[in-house]
């Protein structure tokens, strides 16, 4: 997927203001809307201009855009980074999937809710993303975030407020579950109460684990003799270092469950631990005699069920 600058294709530059891109955009249309133009191409350089206006006419999107504009080229092959949209304060609940967009306006802005306009005596609801750390699900904890807010200024330049906020992360949060902080949306109209604020939680990676749910997973290494054999051996956990049982014959790859080791809840989630089985290095010649020993000793063929 290529990264389109929707600066250059408006011809403004990276600091213009409101009024600059609407004019920019304005002579675009006259040239090539499709009903009065002659230029080639023109409906397909005219969905193009439509997509860069609505971002850059948007304060919001365009705060998003900025993000990660600056690091590339129009043209460039581009992949959202993960996260990317972390700690924006946004009015809405983000942006709406556009059928006669690019596949790239799509994947930064697709699969929100659009924006609801109109008189309403209770503010707007804000929404932001963040991401704390998965230890924070486990026992709970009190946060101090930092918020952007994309606003426009008195000369209609785009400008980025900051705002910190003490957040309670609730012990046994899930991914993308939301936290409500009440009347910290916007300011009610006519002297309506204030929105809310909804933060929806994703987590940091985690080095031992990862997620799915409320279920976590853990890649335990054993020895093929422990493998082989059986055995009992430490493993982390949240809660602590606990011991577990390898079962003889554990191929690699099985998966042993510790139930309700997993993120708390009612019920909570289950801890998987899926065996990495690491062979020994062949680094001395004892141990390079003990692998031909092996050879020699086991009638093993591991591509026995490939018919080889």
């Amino acid at each position: 997927m290529e990264f389109k600058d929707y600066y250059k294709i408006l011809g403004v530059e990276r600091s213009a203001t409101e009024d600059e891109i609407k004019k920019a955009y304005r002579k675009l249309a006259r040239k090539y809307h499709p009903d009065v133009s002659k230029e080639k191409d023109s409906e397909a350089k005219m969905k193009e201009i439509n997509e860069a206006y609505e971002v850059l006419r948007d304060p919001e999107k365009r705060a998003a855009y900025d993000r990660l504009g600056a690091s590339y080229r129009g043209g460039q092959e581009f992949r959202p980074p993960p996260d990317w949209d972390a700690g924006f304060e946004f009015t809405h609940g983000g942006f709406a999937r556009e059928t006669d967009f690019s596949d790239f306006f799509n994947s930064l802005f697709g699969g929100f809710g659009r924006r609801t306009r109109g008189f309403r005596a209770r503010g707007e609801d804000h929404h932001a993303k963040i991401v704390v750390d998965l230890d924070d699900s486990f026992r709970g904890a009190s946060r101090t975030l930092n918020l952007r807010v994309p606003q426009l200024d008195e000369q209609g330049r785009l400008v980025m407020r900051e705002r910190t906020l003490q957040v309670q992360i609730p012990k046994g949060i899930r991914e993308g579950q939301l936290i409500r902080l009440v009347g910290q949306g916007a300011p009610g109209l006519g002297g309506g109460p204030s929105g809310d604020l909804y933060l929806e939680v994703h987590f940091k990676p985690h080095r031992l684990y990862r997620v799915d749910g409320r279920d976590l997973y853990l890649t335990l290494p054993v020895a093929p003799w422990e493998a082989a054999l059986g055995a009992t051996v430490e493993a982390p956990a949240p809660t602590g270092t606990v011991e577990v049982r390898i079962p003889a014959q554990s191929q690699n790859g099985r998966k042993l469950r510790l139930k309700g080791q997993g993120i708390p809840g009612d019920p909570p989630g289950d801890l998987y631990l899926v065996l990495d089985v690491v062979l020994p290095p062949a680094d001395t010649e004892q141990a390079k005699e003990f692998y031909r020993n092996m050879a020699r000793q086991m009638a093993f063929d591991p591509r026995r069920a490939l018919g080889v």
